[in-house]
């Protein structure tokens, strides 16, 4: 392990609403270093999340990355031969980074023509608290009131 954690390195805003969650968020997205190519994925997405809801869809993006975002998960620790699952609560960075991870990688398997299609469907079903990414915090969330017997053991 190293001595010190590297430098974290600012993330430009990105060019339509100025967010730097938008561009982590298409960063996540990007395939091949096409980064051009996520944010027209990404905007695109936007565009048909707003013509389905009637609402703004940046404003609906963003309720549906709060509704999947995990407080607890299980990390396993190893005690006296035997692992276990021990519920923690999860770092304000990770948060954000699993469910950016979770939409995208249910977004991609979900039904569809192009990405774009998937990735709005996905963002609307998470913002009403339907689809895959939604069930994927649910069951995080699960596991740790099931194995918070075990939360003594906690570091």
């Amino acid at each position: 392990m190293r001595k010190t954690q590297p430098k974290k390195i600012p993330l430009a805003p990105d060019p339509k609403f100025n967010d730097k969650l938008v561009t982590r968020f298409v960063n996540n997205l990007m395939w091949e270093g096409k980064k051009s190519g996520a944010y027209n994925i990404f905007y695109d997405a936007l565009d048909k999340v707003a013509k389905t809801t009637g609402e703004d869809g940046y404003e609906v993006w963003k309720k549906a990355l709060t509704n999947i975002t995990p407080g607890v998960e299980v990390r396993s620790r190893r005690i006296g031969g035997a692992t276990f699952q021990i519920p923690a609560e999860v770092r304000p960075d990770r948060k954000i980074s699993l469910s950016i991870k979770w939409m995208v990688r249910y977004s991609r398997e979900r039904n569809g023509r192009s990405m774009a299609d998937k990735l709005a469907n996905e963002i609307v079903a998470a913002s009403k608290g339907e689809g895959a990414s939604y069930k994927k915090k649910e069951d995080t969330h699960r596991m740790a009131e099931a194995n918070k017997a075990f939360a003594h053991f906690r570091v």
